[in-house]
């Protein structure tokens, strides 16, 4: 383990060393005026008038680099209380494209609607930061962006009160967005802030920003927000409680068993601002019956997959919990919690207790049920930021028995340490993970390392990285599925640790002068080989992938990918009691797709792919069709079927089809019906919601479930009614 440090930190300073800075942008400023604004999209009063403007946004979609020819301009100030900014889009047409109406749908309501987006990065350290997005229909987007391995990720679930109005009047789009201050996490005395800003007009596919993105990066990296100097800022003390009651009515039907049970639950969550920077986040016995069914998969590996988390309680600065390992070995996985019974409370105290230092703290206690005894869980996560080049992270994670208000001697723990390296140059970036588990009736063999370095350029990009997890590194709350083989003859399952090393090469070539080509993936390989403790290999991939991008964004893609599977312990994808025997195989398929362009009314899009596996073959079909009907609609079909012959084993085809409707009557009351299919898991699910955002963050929900088989004999149904109200105190 010294070796791999000292390898680890000889490398990162030698990047350090060679990495060059990035050009400065200059600054910007956010002025203070005390002036009130009456938010209705017309930035009619004076103060507009005064405000210098930021202009000159260049395309990052199609032609990245290029002078944007429609122009932008953004205006921004703030009275101490809250912030405004304007923008006005100088379109071509007067028409309007809007592709949703529902809050938070980034994908539809923001990017593929005439949209305006704002980036807020309040401590300007490019760690953490807001997202908010309008569209010109006056749906809302808030998220929150975050650091995660080679790049920044988004969290579209976590919500706070604001708001925007829109107008257009001809060719000119204009936004007017309102933002209380205390709605942001900052310190008053930093008073520089990282901000930028993004224009989507869907009719062009284009997207301009306000700064210069390559298209290698995503437009919300918070390495390419530009400093503003905030004036006059200062500690908002107003409003630090926010306390949210909610009431719900359950009623269910389990058919097969002819039981019936109806019930209501209060509730209440409550969130205090201990300062502007750190929150005190409190839920008492809890109800998640409003949130979104999960999208059912075909699921043809031997591991489990993973489903993100959906409930607000965990959401809120999420990236400190869920950013504390790599994809595949997570020791923090929140949705382990309250999975078997109910939660009876949960306390989580987040944010930035100085200008480079976050901390996380998370406690969430269960109750007993049958035989599942009640559990209480703690995290602790500490992100101090080292320099701009280097952040670390440590955690200490834990399950632990009650009884009552006592611990019992069954736990498990995990503390670990990450360090993040950026050079300043935005090519290269590092990532190194160390971790060990302590449980009460295991020792030995618990620990994690992981290694990992990625290139990225215009033109070329790729990863490098090695892994260890040794057999005993339980994480009883975390995520670490390939530790687990289910062997299907002996109906038991073996932990086994493995080695894992992974490598990726990709080279993209760019066609401005192109009327018809964007861009060009013309090489994306890939591997991944995996050892177990005896050093053998158990798995190896290898893949070749090849996309071609369209001048309106519609995509061509390939590739083969070939697959040793040395199988240790019997497998039985068909689930027909005719498992796969444990043998060396070997498999080669092939894929095509293509994906139309997702500015137009229809959208629909699809993929083929046929080879050898296990013994025998598999071939897989998928297609997916949308329609708009905006504003009053949108539908949406997928269709996924997937053909398995294992010769003697026996033949077998899953189907897998899922219909979404949503119908929009504002954009804050709206309704959605999902319908699945899934023969694999013997499943016909609807789920049919209701939502009525009647004021800021205060909703009513009518949830009506349905559960068949796939013979659509009804096997349980339920219906929830759930209202809740927000407090600001």
């Amino acid at each position: 383990m010294k070796r791999i440090v000292i390898l680890l930190i000889s490398v990162f300073v030698m990047f350090h060393v060679q990495a060059q800075s990035q050009s400065e942008l200059g600054k910007g400023k956010i002025i203070f005026s005390d002036s009130s604004i009456q938010l209705d999209g017309e930035l009619n009063e004076s103060v507009w008038s005064t405000l210098v403007p930021e202009g000159g946004f260049l395309n990052y979609i199609p032609n990245n680099g290029d002078l944007a020819s429609n122009t932008t301009e953004v205006k921004m100030f703030h009275n101490g209380k809250k912030l405004y900014i304007s923008a006005v889009y100088h379109d071509t047409v007067p028409d309007v494209q809007i592709g949703s109406l529902k809050r938070d749908d980034i994908g539809t309501s923001g990017a593929e609607s005439d949209s305006f987006a704002i980036i807020i990065d309040t401590y300007n350290q490019q760690q953490s930061g807001y997202f908010f997005i309008v569209n010109m229909g006056g749906a809302l987007i808030d998220a929150l962006v975050a650091r995660r391995r080679d790049g920044f990720r988004i969290s579209t679930s976590w919500n706070t009160v604001w708001n925007a109005r829109t107008s257009a009047k001809g060719n000119l789009k204009t936004y007017e967005v309102e933002i209380p201050l205390k709605a942001l996490g900052y310190k008053a005395d930093t008073p520089e802030w990282g901000v930028m800003f993004h224009t989507r007009n869907i009719k062009l596919n284009e997207w301009t920003t306000s700064t210069p993105i390559d298209r290698n990066y995503s437009q919300f990296d918070l390495r390419f927000a530009k400093t503003f100097d905030v004036e006059n800022l200062s500690e908002n003390k107003s409003s630090r409680f926010a306390v949210t009651p909610s009431v719900t009515m359950n009623h269910s039907e389990d058919v097969a068993n002819d039981t019936e049970k109806t019930k209501v639950k209060p509730s209440v969550d409550v969130q205090f601002n201990v300062s502007s920077s750190l929150k005190l986040d409190a839920t008492i016995n809890p109800d998640f019956s409003q949130i979104d069914v999960d999208r059912q998969v075909t699921n043809l590996s031997r591991f489990s997959v993973f489903f993100p988390e959906r409930r607000n309680f965990f959401l809120e600065n999420s990236d400190l919990f869920t950013g504390l390992g790599v994809s595949g070995v997570n020791p923090f996985y929140s949705r382990r919690i309250g999975a078997d019974s109910e939660i009876s409370f949960g306390l989580k105290l987040s944010g930035n207790i100085a200008k480079k230092t976050r901390l996380g703290v998370l406690n969430v206690a269960t109750k007993a049920k049958d035989d599942t005894p009640a559990q209480n869980y703690g995290a602790l996560v500490v992100q101090q930021q080292l320099s701009k080049s280097f952040t670390t992270t440590g955690f200490l994670i834990n399950r632990q028995e009650t009884d009552d208000f006592s611990f019992k001697d069954d736990y498990n723990r995990v503390a670990g340490i990450n360090l993040n390296y950026q050079s300043k140059n935005n090519k290269w970036t590092g990532l190194a993970n160390f971790a060990g588990s302590n449980t009460n009736d295991t020792s030995g063999d618990t620990n994690f390392y992981n290694l990992g370095i990625w290139y990225n350029t215009i033109n070329v990009s790729g990863y490098a990285g090695i892994r260890k997890v040794e057999k005993n590194y339980s994480t009883d709350i975390g995520f670490v599925p390939r530790l687990y083989n289910y062997d299907a003859i002996l109906e038991s399952t073996i932990r086994e640790g493995y080695r894992q090393a992974s490598g990726r090469i990709t080279f993209t070539k760019f066609y401005k002068d192109s009327k018809t080509i964007d861009n060009h993936r013309y090489l994306n390989m890939y591997n991944q080989t995996y050892w177990d403790d005896q050093g053998d290999v158990t798995q190896a991939t290898i893949g070749v992938n090849n996309d071609l991008v369209f001048k309106n964004q519609s995509l061509l893609y390939g590739g083969l990918r070939y697959e040793y599977v040395n199988l240790k312990y019997a497998f039985d994808p068909l689930n027909n009691g005719n498992p796969i025997i444990a043998d060396k195989y070997r498999y080669l398929d092939a894929g095509l797709g293509y994906a139309s362009a997702d500015n137009k009314k229809f959208q629909y899009g699809g993929n083929v792919s046929y080879g050898s596996y296990y013994s025998g073959h598999k071939n897989q079909v998928s297609i997916n069709a949308q329609y708009r009907l905006m504003p009053l609609a949108r539908l949406q079909v997928r269709y996924e079927r997937n053909g398995i012959d294992l010769k003697a084993l026996g033949t077998e085809t899953f189907h897998l089809a899922r219909f979404t409707g949503e119908i929009f009557f504002s954009n804050r009351l709206n309704w959605t019906t999902y319908i699945q299919y899934n023969t694999q898991f013997d499943n016909f699910n609807i789920n049919s919601r209701l939502q009525w955002e009647y004021k800021p963050l205060s909703y009513i929900y009518l949830v009506i479930s349905d559960n068949y088989n796939q013979d659509i004999i009804r096997n349980n149904w339920g219906v929830a009614f759930k209202m809740n109200y927000r407090f600001d105190f």
